[in-house]
């Protein structure tokens, strides 16, 4: 490219002229919306026309309902022809923002996130933005970082929903166990959050013990055999998520103790089969593979420039015998 002559004075206003537009687009791109981080975004952007990848982090594939998430982003993603990288943070924070750190380093265009720990994943979220990555949350949010998107059902509106449900299921007086999900999960303040505050409304329904187990069946049945061990007097469960309702279904069959509605959250296969058997009242019933279809579609509006919504709630259905 470079001769040894000089150039034109034609040449030289050409290049003048070509140099002012540049730095006309420059200014008009700081008009749009959003910060830095938006005018750092067309560094991590496809040219036109070109693929869209997208980084997928899970919390936790040992959970049908994330599994139902990742075949509904993958779904969506052949559709739209988005390529789809996918890692599973083993429900371990510091797992996560490990392979967070690496979807940046892939140079994704966009990365969808499950939080393990709402707060433990602040500091990767801002590294991405950072370098122009737009972040968009599924099912948990992020706190103390800001994302492009949250998308997930009103778990509070489910936690109402599923006190609601007991305590008219049991005639308004009764006790009740609730088993908590991981501390700090969004899913679980706000479940918990719905459901404690209707409870509390309803006056004859009593809490006896709120236990964290997790979201694990296992957990859940050890935490479940504890608490019967020492309080038998219970007539109704409400689990934060299906998975550990159905470890309390164990504990409680294996106790002997009968007529107790447990209630679950998400309607996963194995929780729908418990509630035909007559083994489960009732799941709050969130759609999955919706949560992870709406991901990827928010994820290909953020790379095309196109405006999405802060909140996109995916509907919530009861799920009873």
């Amino acid at each position: 490219m470079h001769k040894h002559n000089s150039p034109s004075i034609s040449k030289l206003f050409a290049a003048l002229a070509a140099g002012s537009l540049v730095l006309g687009l420059a200014a008009c791109s700081k008009e749009g919306p959003g910060s830095t981080a938006d005018a750092g975004a067309s560094a991590a952007a496809p040219a036109s026309g070109g693929a869209v990848t997208v980084g997928l982090s899970i919390s936790t594939l040992n959970n049908p309902f994330f599994v139902s998430l990742k075949k509904g982003a993958e779904d969506e993603a052949k559709k739209d022809g988005v390529t789809l990288i996918t890692v599973d943070a083993q429900n371990d924070p510091a797992k996560q923002q490990a392979s967070v750190e690496d979807l940046i380093e892939k140079k994704v265009n966009v990365i969808l996130i499950n939080p393990t720990d709402s707060s433990a994943v602040a500091n990767v979220v801002k590294e991405a933005t950072s370098k122009g990555i737009k972040v968009i949350s599924l099912d948990r949010s992020v706190s103390g970082a800001e994302v492009s998107s949250h998308i997930a059902s009103d778990n509070k509106a489910g936690g109402k929903m599923a006190a609601d449900f007991l305590a008219d299921k049991l005639g308004g007086k009764g006790n009740v166990v609730e088993l908590q999900g991981i501390p700090g999960s969004s899913a679980a303040n706000e479940r918990g959050a719905g459901f404690d505050d209707e409870i509390a409304a309803k006056g004859g329904v009593k809490i006896v013990t709120k236990q964290p187990a997790d979201f694990d069946r296992a957990k859940g049945l050890s935490v479940m055999e504890n608490i019967i061990q020492s309080n038998k007097d219970i007539q109704g469960v409400f689990a934060q998520n299906d998975e550990m309702a159905l470890g309390a279904v164990k504990a409680l069959q294996a106790a002997g103790l009968k007529n107790v509605a447990v209630v679950g959250f998400d309607a996963t296969d194995d929780a729908i089969a418990a509630v035909k058997a007559g083994q489960m009242a009732a799941t709050v019933q969130q759609q999955p593979e919706l949560i992870g279809q709406y991901g990827v579609q928010a994820a290909k509006k953020v790379v095309d420039g196109q405006p999405v919504d802060k909140f996109i709630p995916v509907p919530l259905n009861l799920y009873k015998q």
